[in-house]
């Protein structure tokens, strides 16, 4: 009856610039996309030439391999009868665009440009390309000659237009275009388009995921229909790790879950579905249907194909199924273990090293190196011949074969520095806790610190020399991303490293995965880690305990610093809003001139350390309210640190002998003594 039509959504590990590579991966997802009967395949955004190439895209190179890479896969025998949907960045009227190129045997269907560009947060489209403005609207594009020579076309469509198949019409949308309020798919729906695709770059965040899932979900609920999404996965060169997550969902239900966190380059994922299901549920919506009989129609494009087949009603379609997220704490142990490899691997190095301090941050990064490698022997196990050549490579043993974690751990050369001690000359420096000034105090820190940057480094470097072996160690850094809001580190310490894998995380989630890693990789170790206060062991001890903490060496608790984090950056509260939001926020346990003095401390404590964000460890991006300054939290990094006008501002809410007592006597308290 040609109703039961078959999809692909596929999830690769693409690399910037590695055009081969990229290429490889594209091939074999389309043959697993065929293998499984998928007569529509669709790939991440800008696969070809991987999607974080950032100024590489103002190359002319970038362009003409980008081309070079299509040619190939148009002339292949691997591509003929099944509609491949790739993405590449293409020029047209000397407008670079961020498109799909969309093609059937040998023939360009359509090449369609992003309308809606990514431009916040992490990502900087509009610096690169430009959106396509005009709506419903086809141009001819001129082919260059190494693709006339493939296709025999001189021109295609390029442009806002949707296909139409024998049996059914499928539209497509890029990535930020299913978050934008007016989503392309809304009205393609109306217009009767029955599949809608959509090719991402979207990276992990903790706790994104449900966000992502209920607006595809949405996006066929009120208007019907099939959406399939399609994202990159893996580290391609920064600090981003892309989470893959592909699916597939029809009227409103997840049919097809892809994995979020896997070591697996390229997966496919397969779905069969009933095209009447969708003219059924469709029907019964009358205010669709009325929209639906005003809606400007889009440009089609005639396709001499069907998605299903004439004989196709024994054929089984998939059902709806319930989308299984993980746990933070899961997502910390995976997305991080994921991108560690992805940066191992492909750096070519023999393994890392980690100046443990046996806090809760460094064994926190040791754990997910752990992870790592049980994901290693994991996916070796399920017969994974990639990661197990990789590995290989990286012990420099051609025979060796990944089944234990804590054996790879020892062989992916994983080192702990233990116990650095302050080397100091001439006159000697004094801690506080003997007598010292607080200059002398935090000199000697400082000192220690760097020390163990210092050789960590060296035994990175010559580790391996020593036992005869190749290579070197990636260093691990283990500054979690409330200590870098409030500079909490020493510039050019122990903070610094080749990569930290927890430098976007919270130190309350750190805590919640501590647990985690003991209950579910029974190591129990941890357990008087947990139940230790945070401290940066950089003093003495008195009396055999511990003289410094962390929370009183800030002047703010690790929960205050988290939510400072998070209505500095994604609140958008400067110190005026902020005190504003705290004084409800905090009602129940500080008065508002406390909150006042809490504000300033922290405003004054950001500002004097800004300037360490500019030599930050490149981290593996976790959270919303990052302060990482490379791309995602764009600040000046000199401050005038007394925020004057800002803080008077505070102050003019309580000219301190009338408005204070107004304010703290409707929460119920008593007038203190400023201590600011």
């Amino acid at each position: 009856m040609g109703r039961a039509v078959s999809l692909a959504a596929c999830a690769l590990n693409q690399w910037a610039l590695d055009f081969e590579g990229n290429l490889e991966r594209i091939f074999r997802s389309i043959d697993i996309a065929k293998s499984q009967g998928a007569r529509y395949r669709l790939g991440p955004e800008l696969e070809i030439c991987g999607y974080g190439c950032s100024d590489h895209y103002y190359e002319s190179d970038t362009l003409l391999h980008s081309f070079q890479v299509l040619a190939k896969l148009l002339e292949s025998p691997a591509t003929q009868n099944i509609i491949c949907d790739v993405g590449m960045p293409v020029l047209h009227r000397n407008v670079r665009y961020n498109c799909r190129v969309i093609f059937l045997n040998k023939k360009i269907l359509l090449i369609r440009p992003k309308i809606s560009l990514a431009n916040a947060g992490n990502y900087r489209e509009l610096r690169w390309f430009t959106p396509w403005n005009k709506a419903r609207h086809v141009e001819e594009y001129f082919l260059p000659r190494i693709i006339q020579e493939v296709t025999g076309q001189e021109t295609v469509p390029f442009g806002d237009a949707v296909l139409a198949t024998k049996d059914t019409c499928l539209g497509a949308e890029i990535c930020e275009e299913l978050w934008a309020p007016n989503s392309p798919h809304i009205e393609m729906g109306l217009d009767g388009v029955e599949i809608f695709t959509n090719s991402s770059g979207s990276h992990h965040v903790l706790r994104k995921a449900h966000t992502r899932v209920d607006l595809v979900n949405s996006a066929t609920a009120k208007n019907g229909g099939i959406y399939i999404l399609a994202n990159q996965k893996g580290c391609d060169g920064d600090r981003l790790y892309y989470d893959g997550c592909a699916m597939i969902s029809m009227n409103g239900e997840t049919v097809a879950q892809g994995s979020q966190f896997s070591l697996d380059d390229v997966e496919v994922l397969v779905a069969t579905l009933d095209l009447e299901d969708v003219r059924s549920y469709r029907a019964e919506i009358s205010s669709r249907n009325l929209a639906a009989s005003k809606v400007n129609p889009y440009p089609r494009i005639k396709v001499n194909f069907a998605l299903s087949c004439s004989d196709d009603v024994a054929v089984p379609t998939c059902m709806p199924i319930q989308w299984r997220h993980h746990s933070p704490e899961e997502e910390i142990s995976l997305g991080p273990a994921c991108w560690l490899w992805d940066y191992l691997r492909r750096s070519k190095q023999a393994g890392f090293l980690l100046p443990l301090s046996g806090g809760i941050d460094s064994s926190a990064t040791a754990c997910i190196v752990y992870s790592m490698c049980h994901q290693v022997c994991l996916a070796v196990k399920n017969g994974n011949a990639d990661v197990l050549a990789d590995a290989r490579k990286i012990v420099n043993d051609e025979t060796y074969v990944p089944e234990d974690p804590r054996e790879f751990c020892k062989h992916a050369a994983v080192k702990a520095i233990v116990g650095i001690f302050s080397m100091v000359t001439g006159r000697t420096p004094r801690f506080s806790v003997f007598g010292g000034s607080s200059r002398e105090n935090l000199a000697l820190q400082n000192v220690q610190a760097r020390i163990r940057m210092v050789l960590a480094y060296l035994f990175a470097q010559l580790t391996l020399w020593t036992r005869g072996m190749p290579g070197g160690l990636l260093v691990l850094g283990s500054a979690n991303v409330d200590e870098s809001l409030r500079g909490y580190l020493t510039k050019y310490d122990c903070s610094s490293a080749d990569i930290n894998p927890i430098g976007g995380i919270s130190k309350t989630d750190l805590k919640n995965f501590i647990q985690y890693c003991i209950e579910n990789f029974q190591l129990t170790a941890l357990g008087s880690i947990m139940s230790a206060p945070p401290t940066a062991e950089l003093e003495p001890l008195v009396d055999g305990q511990v003289a410094q903490t962390d929370e009183a060496d800030m002047g703010m608790t690790y929960a205050e610093l988290s939510i400072y984090g998070k209505l500095r950056k994604i609140a958008k509260a400067g110190p005026y809003s902020m005190f504003c939001k705290l004084i409800s926020m905090w009602k129940e346990i500080c008065t508002p001139r406390e909150v006042a003095s809490k504000v300033k401390h922290f405003f004054r404590m950001y500002s004097i350390n800004r300037h360490k964000m500019t030599t930050l460890t490149p981290s593996y991006h976790a959270e919303n309210y990052s302060p990482d300054d490379n791309r995602f939290d764009l600040r000046p990094f000199l401050y005038n640190t007394t925020w004057s006008w800002q803080f008077r501002c505070i102050d003019k809410q309580f000219p301190f002998d009338l408005q204070v007592s107004k304010l703290e006597k409707k929460e119920g308290v008593s007038v203190v003594e400023d201590v600011d």
